[in-house]
C-alpha cells in the first residue's frame, strides 16, 4: 500500500500529530483534515497547519462547521467552565457526537479521494472517559462506513486505523520522538491562551505533563504559568 492516499484527521495536538509521522512512517500520502468547530480556541488550528507542513502532508483541509450551536460542552460552550481538578464520570470537556461528526467527513473525503483509510488518534487508556475514544465505537463505524458508502458497496474495504488505541500517553510520546514530532508545535490544552501557552490545569495538561514524565522526555509545552511541580492528585 506505500504511497496509498489516507485521510489524517488532525486537530493539531499530541496525539494527531504522532498519529500522522506514524502515516507518513508506514508509506502513506497524507491528506490530513482539521475542524473550525466553535471551539474554545482556534490555535489548535495553527499548531495542525504547523505539523502538517513539518510532515509533509499532501493536502491539508480545514472544515468549517458549528457545533457551537449545540453547545452542552465546556469546549464549545463559554457558559461552561473548563474544570480544573479531575472529577468522576464523563467530563463536560465531552464535545456530544464529535469523532461521530468528525469521521464522517473524513468518510467524505476518503469517497472524493478514492482512500480507503482514515487514521485517528483516540486512544482509550490515558483519555478522559470519552464514549467515542472506545474500540466498540470506532468498529461500529468501520462498519457502518462500509455499508453507506458507493465505495464500499463496490468492494473497497474501508479501513478506521487507531495506531494509538491501547497506548499510554508515555508510549505515545517515546514513539512519536523516535520519529521526530516536534511537541513544541502541538497544542494540547483545552484553554490555551492567544498565543498557544497552556493553562497547565486542565485534564488535557494533566494528561500531557504525565506522558512526558513518564516517558523521561523533556516536555516542550509552553504554559502560561510555570508548570505546577507536582502533578494534581
Amino acid at each position: 500500500m506505500k504511497g496509498a492516499p489516507a485521510v489524517i484527521l488532525l486537530s493539531g495536538g499530541l496525539d494527531s500529530a504522532t498519529v500522522l509521522a506514524l502515516a507518513r512512517h508506514e508509506g502513506y500520502t497524507c491528506h490530513c483534515l482539521s475542524f473550525d468547530y466553535g471551539q474554545r480556541h482556534t490555535v489548535e488550528l495553527d499548531a495542525a497547519r504547523a505539523v502538517a507542513t513539518a510532515h509533509g502532508a499532501a493536502s491539508h483541509r480545514i472544515a468549517r462547521i458549528d457545533l457551537n450551536a449545540f453547545g452542552g460542552s465546556a469546549l464549545t460552550d463559554a457558559g461552561i467552565a473548563v474544570p480544573e481538578e479531575p472529577g468522576e464520570g464523563i467530563p463536560v470537556t465531552y464535545v456530544p457526537a464529535r469523532n461521530t461528526i468528525f469521521l464522517s467527513y473524513a468518510l467524505a473525503l476518503a469517497e472524493v479521494l478514492e482512500a480507503d483509510d482514515i487514521f485517528i488518534g483516540v486512544n482509550a487508556v490515558d483519555y478522559s472517559g470519552y464514549p467515542d475514544c472506545r474500540p466498540q465505537f470506532i468498529d461500529s463505524f468501520q462498519q457502518m462506513a462500509n455499508l453507506a458508502t458507493k465505495r464500499g458497496v463496490e468492494g473497497h474495504f474501508l479501513h478506521v486505523h487507531t495506531p494509538l488505541i491501547d497506548w499510554s500517553k508515555a508510549e505515545i510520546i517515546r514513539r512519536g520522538n523516535e520519529l521526530g514530532v516536534d511537541y513544541a508545535r502541538t497544542v494540547t490544552c483545552y484553554q490555551p491562551d492567544a498565543g498557544g501557552r497552556a493553562c497547565g490545569v486542565c485534564d488535557a495538561c494533566r494528561l500531557r505533563r504525565e506522558g512526558f514524565a513518564n516517558a523521561g522526555v523533556p516536555d516542550p509545552t509552553r504554559y502560561r504559568e510555570p508548570a505546577p511541580e507536582h502533578l494534581p492528585e
